[in-house]
């Protein structure tokens, strides 16, 4: 079971694809892919929160992390 929502991946991605429908087995895919991008940007924004001393992440945590992530 995913922690993303299909229901929400399906939105963005029909929104940002002119509105055009999306499978099944491409669904799967793009939540394995956003799971796959947020674990990276936790890990990544969570070495910045702890090299700053913070049990906290910040919107500037996200940002540097989103920098080293992409």
């Amino acid at each position: 079971m995913s922690a993303l929502p299909k229901a929400v991946v399906k939105r963005v991605l029909s929104e940002h694809a002119g509105g055009m429908r999306v499978s099944g087995p491409a669904l799967d895919k793009a939540v394995e892919a956003a799971e796959d991008y947020l674990a990276r940007l936790a890990r990544a924004a969570n070495q910045s929160a702890e090299s700053n001393k913070r049990k906290t992440l910040m919107d500037a945590d996200i940002a540097s992390a989103r920098s080293q992530v992409g």
